[in-house]
């Protein structure tokens, strides 16, 4: 039987970015024996990529701005596909937590009077983003690392990769790892556990995600029982970098946009005039004059390139499909003709940066080559709203591997919000379910050592293949065929290939030994890819309309009295299947419900 550690924790918090480091601090500061585990080094998170700001109504700039609006923008952008509570407790709390942060040394923009600066960007009725520059989600992890580092009854483990979530009579007990460095296996045992991994970005080709972003949270909630919510729903973020091949899928912020920048195609026409569709139509600018009197008078409109991000990256996709396309394949992004030099590299310092290291384009005197890029995971862990709480007694989630919150598609902003409303909620549940369910029974050793055995398998099979090329296969497989535009028979064969590379997945060879060996952990992690991978690719063909993230070329219009009204839940079933079936919404309270009505909308 493999060697291993055992770690005692009332809440064991997996992941260590801004969800995960939130729920940490609130949990710790509960009482509550508190331990991180992180793939990577502390402060290394996928959140300090996050780049425009922490979307709260502050009223700050715009003192019309209230939660009200910014639960109605979002669950618009969602097209009405959110948990309504879960878009209520985020719009009425985020503001609470940037003044927190604040209070913690968040080092915020500033109005002219000194109050937080708050900047526009898609989907949102007002400018309402708090941010540091184009660096805000550095400065939220830099300071939630150093709240949580003082922090008596926290304790961090770096470098450490989560294989399987421990189950034993029905609720979920910890969890085992392994330290990447030696390969050595530790057992945490925990009284709650909060999932806070992130997303699933690098099973696609183009991706914004970093090497982190490999579904893990989302693979062990549901091979331990719990239900998902929406997989179908992938953003592709509309502005990735295109340029140099080595840079692709780099994210270009959307603050960008919300400063002033413009999107043009090959023939320099300003094109998303084109395809704002009815239902923002009353809130956009008209013509390319009125949007420039709207960055002139700050007046509450709403220029093109403002509208949320699936409509966003589907007008860029058609208009490369239709050969009016960058050189690379995108489309050009254009903010030196209108702001100052002075202006971009006060207000956009990463991307100017940037673009200037990896493809020599200054943005100051010339524009961007961008295209979507996949960015972000819309579905997740199906939890409770109040408590973050999975369908699994013990197990919590928070952050993006949590669905619900952002519906069919997420704004941009709302993800720095999401992670620290809910990341605080999901801390204070775990840590008062760890208090209140009592001790945990003695170790299963058994599970403990089939787990463990099964990790080690990579080494035994000396005949196997290369995990290096059943990643590729999966992301061209995921870019070609459940990408920005889906269609029945793509899907199908998809579902297909998936079921042909899982049957592959058992036999992975990973050379050398257990020390820091990248293809083992690879092959490990392909095990979570290829599991969620099913999940979206069959959530995806059940849902036989476009909404969202969710574009299918054979519905291209939504469904507003079957799909419209249900949200898709899937399960692994006994027999190691995966189930999707749909479920009603949660019905909105009539108070909220009227803030949706035409009378009230201006």
């Amino acid at each position: 039987m493999a060697d291993y550690d055992v770690k005692e924790l009332d809440v064991l918090v997996i992941g260590a970015g801004g969800a995960g480091l939130r729920a940490a601090i609130e949990s710790a500061s509960l009482g509550a024996r508190t331990g991180v585990v992180c793939k990577s080094l502390l402060g290394k998170a996928h959140t300090v990529m996050a780049e425009g700001g922490i979307a709260a109504a502050m009223g700050n700039v715009w003192a019309e701005d209230n939660w009200k609006i910014h639960f109605r923008d979002t669950m618009r952008g969602g097209k009405m596909l959110n948990n309504w509570r879960m878009a209520q407790l985020h719009a009425q709390e985020a503001p609470d937590r940037v003044f927190e942060l604040e209070e913690w040394g968040a080092a915020f923009d500033r109005t002219p009077d000194g109050r937080i600066l708050q900047r526009d960007f898609g989907g949102h009725r007002y400018a309402r983003l708090a941010h540091v520059g184009d660096r805000t989600g550095l400065e939220m992890i830099r300071t939630l690392q150093y709240k949580a580092i003082y922090l008596d009854d926290l304790e961090v483990f770096m470098e450490c990769t989560v294989l399987r979530l421990l189950v034993e009579g029905g609720r979920v007990t910890g969890a085992i790892a392994y330290w990447r460095e030696t390969g050595r296996f530790v057992v945490f045992r925990a009284k709650a556990t909060v999932l806070a991994t992130g997303g699933i970005g690098k099973a696609f080709r183009f991706t914004s995600a970093s090497w982190e972003y490999t579904g893990d949270g989302h693979a062990l909630a549901l091979w331990a029982g719990a239900d998902m919510l929406d997989m179908e729903f992938v953003q592709f973020h509309p502005t990735g970098m295109i340029w140099p091949p080595s840079a692709r899928g780099i994210l270009v912020t959307e603050g960008v946009r919300g400063d002033g920048g413009v999107l043009r195609n090959s023939e320099g026409r300003r094109f998303m005039f084109d395809y704002i569709p009815p239902f923002f139509a009353a809130e956009t600018a008209d013509n390319e004059a009125e949007a420039d009197r709207w960055y002139d008078d700050k007046r509450n409109r709403r220029p093109p390139e403002l509208l949320p991000r699936d409509e966003v990256a589907r007008a860029i996709n058609a208009e490369v499909k239709a050969g009016r396309g960058s050189p690379h394949g995108g489309v050009f992004l254009d903010i030196a003709s209108r702001r100052s030099a002075e202006y971009i590299e006060r207000r956009l310092p990463s991307m100017y940066e940037q673009f200037l290291e990896l493809a020599d384009v200054d943005i100051t005197k010339e524009p961007m080559e961008v295209g979507p890029t996949c960015h972000y995971m819309m579905g997740g862990v199906r939890v409770e709203p109040d408590t973050c709480a999975a369908t699994v007694p013990g197990l919590y989630a928070a952050g993006e591997v949590a669905g619900g919150m952002h519906g069919s598609n997420r704004l941009g902003g709302n993800s720095l919000g999401d992670l620290l409303v809910f990341g605080r909620r999901a801390g204070a549940a775990a840590a008062e379910f760890a208090r209140s369910a009592g001790g945990l029974g003695p170790l299963d050793e058994a599970q403990v050592a089939r787990i463990c055995a099964d990790a080690l398998q990579p080494f035994a099979n000396e005949q196997g293949e290369s995990p290096y090329e059943l990643h590729r296969e999966l992301q061209q497989t995921m870019q070609d065929l459940v990408g920005i535009i889906r269609t029945e028979s793509e899907l199908a064969e998809a579902r297909d290939r998936l079921v042909g590379l899982a049957a592959r997945v058992p036999g992975l060879y990973a050379e050398g030994n257990r020390q820091f060996n990248p293809g083992w952990h690879l092959a490990i992690d392909l095990r979570a890819m290829v599991a969620v991978s099913t999940c979206i690719t069959l959530s995806a063909l059940e849902r036989r309309e476009s909404r969202g993230g969710h574009t299918r070329d054979d519905y291209p219009k939504p469904d507003p009295e079957y799909f419209g009204k249900h949200n898709h839940i899937t399960r692994l079933e006994e027999d190691g299947t995966v189930s999707v079936h749909a479920e009603p919404l949660p019905e909105m309270p009539p108070e909220l419900a009227e803030l949706f009505e035409e009378a009230t909308v201006s």
